[in-house]
Formats: structure tokens, C-alpha cells, sequence
């Protein structure tokens, strides 16, 4: 049942109707965001920045994400729920990326995501040969942060955009079902969007992707940065929106926020690079 209902939802969102995904990390805003009508629920490694208090997701490990993706498919077994990969559970082999991508889909997970391209298009074709549905998550990579110095914007380059369209063509033809693109300038995402034949996710890319994702914090704002900061240090990134502020519960801002998804509100100009 829930192969149809992804296969669906991306026939839909090959038809024009947009996805609205949202991070879910237990069991109790699992059951909120299936009533409020979220699309898929994605058990993200930033689970170790926004639950952890974290600065990053480096130390996010596999039984932190068997732990999360248990609790909200629990919370909400009639939604399609992604789950991340963590760092170093998936790049040395494809046999262990198997082995852990088995994991989560055993705990209750539809589908799973890994960062990067280039090397990681061979490892995303395996688990798709091996029946496991694949998202793969493009430009900014949480994962690489320290490679990347930082949280910068990607593909800015004619170099860069180039490579960010083949390795997102190379996913496509790898068989993968979503391609996730974050902070990536607005154009490029609409380019390889109109380019590759599936589905794409967008998080600071524009409003031009198939459909977008939000941190749940960020959506409610209630996140201030890591723990061992001062909350006045913290400075939310462009493409977060605050919907709690305009509504008159957790629920209501939750629909709001698929609500504007789903009819081309947001994001906005403003939230793009």
C-alpha cells in the first residue's frame, strides 16, 4: 500500500501539485502533521541539531535514526515517511548502505536519503536495484559541512551549476524517486527541475521545485541554535518561515504551512537565494 501511495504522490506531483514535506522526529507531531495533510514526513538528521542541541549533524548515529523513524511511523503508520542516512552509514560500500537502508525501511521508513553525488550515484543505484526507494539530497549537504566551510550557498558557478545538473541527471537515471535540492540559487533549481524526469524538493532553492521541506522548528520558530549558544547569537536561515506566529495553534500553523505550499505561497522571493 505505501509503494502506491508514493508512486502517486509523485504521479501528482508530475501533474503540477506540489508537495509540502515537513521534519518529524516522534510520534506525537507524526499524528499531527498526517491530520493537518502533509505529504511525507521526513525523520531528518537534523534531529541532532534540533533535538540533540547540536551544532551540526555530524554525530547524528544509526540507532538515533531507527530510534526517531520507529517513533513516528508509529504516530502516523498511514504517511509516507523518509528517513536520512546519517554520516557514515552509507559512503564506504554499497553492501553497507544496504544493510542500514534495510534497517530503516524495517523500522517503519518508505524511503531513504543520502547527500551528495558523484561517488554516491553508484551507491544510490544499488539500493534502488535492491528494492529501496531513494531521495537524493543535493547542493548544501548538512553532512559536508566542514568540507564546505560552513553553511554556504552552492552551485553560484557556471562550473558548479553544471555539476549540480549532472549529478542530479545522474540520479534521475540511477532510479532514483526525489532529488532534494538546498541552497541552490532559484534559477538553477527551476532549470534541472524542468530538466530531469522526477520530482524535486526544495529548501532555499526557489519556488520552482516540485514540492519543499521545512525544519518542524522552523515552521513553529521556535529553534534558537545549538544549545551551548546564546539564543540572541542565533540567526535563521533565509528560506525558514515562522507560520505559528500568524496562527492560533501548532495545528493551525502546520496547515498553513501546506496550505502555502500546496497553492504557491511559499516560498516567497524573499525566501530564495
Amino acid at each position: 500500500m505505501n509503494h502506491v501511495q508514493l508512486t502517486n504522490l509523485l504521479t501528482r506531483a508530475r501533474h503540477g501539485e506540489k508537495i509540502a514535506m515537513l521534519t518529524c522526529y516522534d510520534a506525537t507531531f507524526a499524528k499531527l502533521m498526517a491530520a493537518a495533510g502533509v505529504d511525507m514526513l521526513l525523520v531528518g538528521d537534523s534531529l541532532g541539531m534540533v533535538i540533540q542541541g547540536a551544532a551540526n549533524t555530524l554525530q547524528v548515529q544509526m540507532q538515533d535514526m531507527l530510534y526517531h523513524t520507529r517513533c513516528v511511523a508509529r504516530g502516523a503508520p498511514q504517511c509516507l515517511i523518509m528517513s536520512d542516512m546519517p554520516v557514515g552509514s552509507y559512503e564506504t560500500s554499497a553492501k553497507q548502505a544496504l544493510m542500514h537502508a534495510q534497517a530503516l525501511m524495517a523500522t517503519g521508513a518508505h524511503l531513504v536519503k543520502i547527500e551528495g553525488g558523484g561517488d554516491m550515484v553508484q551507491i544510490a543505484r544499488h539500493l534502488v536495484n535492491h528494492g529501496i526507494p531513494v531521495c537524493a539530497h543535493l547542493g548544501f549537504t548538512p553532512q559536508s559541512v566542514e568540507k564546505l566551510g560552513g553553511y554556504k550557498i552552492q552551485g553560484k558557478t557556471p562550473e558548479a551549476a553544471a555539476r549540480l545538473m549532472a549529478d542530479a541527471q545522474a540520479m534521475a537515471e540511477a532510479g532514483v524517486s526525489l532529488v532534494l535540492f538546498e541552497m541552490v540559487p532559484a534559477a538553477l533549481a527551476r532549470d534541472i527541475t524542468q530538466h530531469i524526469a522526477i520530482p524535486t524538493i526544495g529548501i532555499g532553492a526557489g519556488a520552482d521545485c516540485s514540492g519543499q521541506v521545512l525544519v518542524l522548528q522552523d515552521v513553529l520558530g521556535i529553534y534558537d541554535g545549538p544549545a551551548e549558544k546564546a539564543p540572541d547569537t542565533y540567526r535563521a536561515p533565509r528560506f525558514a518561515q515562522n507560520f505559528l506566529q500568524d496562527s492560533g495553534s501548532i495545528a493551525q500553523a502546520i496547515q498553513a504551512y501546506v496550505k502555502a505550499v500546496k497553492d504557491g505561497r511559499f516560498p516567497e522571493p524573499r525566501h530564495a537565494y
